[in-house]
């Protein structure tokens, strides 16, 4: 499914967001849910969507400027909040992979926060 709607009820992360499959929550709010990945790369791997089912970033267009925005502001506070090391000796990786050959697995919006002392598992 490649258009943009308020939930999908057959995403896997809709109903993370929605709360029928269960999670290590980061952090929500109206718009966004950001929860622990189950299979961590990094000491510090947390996922953050968009609570409206957007499937990859090639549906993210000027609309949905202020809440990636927002995302994209986040991103430091919660990188923090999971135990990423501050900025500059620390810090984290924010990955997002859009489409096939991107690496994209889930198809719903999604950024990889990662971080932590270094090595990690992958990455």
């Amino acid at each position: 499914m490649s258009t943009v709607t308020e939930h999908n009820p057959d995403c896997l992360f809709c109903k993370i967001a929605a709360g029928k499959i269960p999670s290590r929550v980061v952090y929500q709010d109206d718009e966004v849910f950001a929860f622990h990945d189950i299979h961590p790369w990094a000491p510090v791997h947390f996922l953050l969507i968009p609570k409206m089912h957007i499937p990859s970033m090639a549906q993210v267009d000027a609309q949905h400027a202020g809440l990636i925005g927002r995302m994209m502001a986040l991103v430091p506070r919660l990188a923090l909040q999971e135990g990423c090391n501050p900025y500059p000796q620390g810090g984290f990786r924010l990955v997002t992979n859009t489409g096939a050959e991107g690496g994209q697995e889930i198809n719903h919006l999604h950024f990889h926060i990662m971080g932590g002392p270094r090595p990690w598992l992958r990455g």
